[in-house]
């Protein structure tokens, strides 16, 4: 079972967070599709990519920073969903530049999306059928508008997951400080204690 991101994870635990699995998705049919719609020597193209490759990444860093510094963890985590907002605003440019619908949040295909997603894996669930493991969206065959709609959908899905990520990591800040308030309340202690 994968950890909820409101759960305490290890130091490093990264990968089982639902926030890294959908930004790892993200990032993965953000190449598809910057591959596919996006002009490879343009400065967009890689900037998309970065932006999707960023929201990942910070995930991770910040899980391992976790074990020295729980500040560190809170400002990747932010760091990575700004990332992720970044990446958000291009493909809406994406579809507004070129007259496409942008969906509803609550449109038939934003909640079908909705829906994979829940039942992918992604969530945590079980997921007996992995025949389209490599692109479980669809992005490599879908139209622009279609496969900019759904990047969008998992998107704000991410960014959701890391705003809850980020609520729980600042409640467990303030209740338990961070390694560095932990060693200075140690230190304080021992001295108490070494004094005759």
């Amino acid at each position: 079972m994968l950890e909820n991101n409101s759960s305490r994870h290890p130091s490093g635990g990264y990968r089982r967070l639902r926030s890294f699995i959908c930004a790892q998705a993200v990032y993965d049919a953000t190449v598809v599709f910057c591959n596919r719609f996006v002009d490879k020597r343009s400065r967009t193209h890689d900037q998309m990519v970065q932006a999707a490759r960023s929201g990942r990444q910070n995930i991770a860093e910040g899980s391992k920073a976790s074990a020295t510094s729980k500040r560190s963890e809170l400002k990747l985590t932010g760091v990575a969903r700004a990332s992720l907002e970044e990446l958000l605003l291009d493909y809406e440019d994406f579809l507004r530049q070129r007259g496409l619908r942008h969906w509803d949040k609550n449109s038939r295909e934003a909640l079908a999306v909705r829906r994979k997603y829940q039942s992918d894996g992604s969530d945590g669930s079980d997921r007996s059928d992995r025949s389209d493991e490599t692109d479980p969206y669809g992005i490599s065959s879908a139209s622009a508008e279609t496969a900019a709609n759904t990047l969008i959908c998992l998107i704000n899905q991410a960014s959701f997951l890391l705003g809850r990520q980020l609520q729980k990591l600042e409640e467990q800040f303030l209740s338990e400080g961070g390694v560095t308030e932990r060693l200075y309340h140690e230190r304080v202690e021992r001295r108490k204690r070494e004094r005759p």
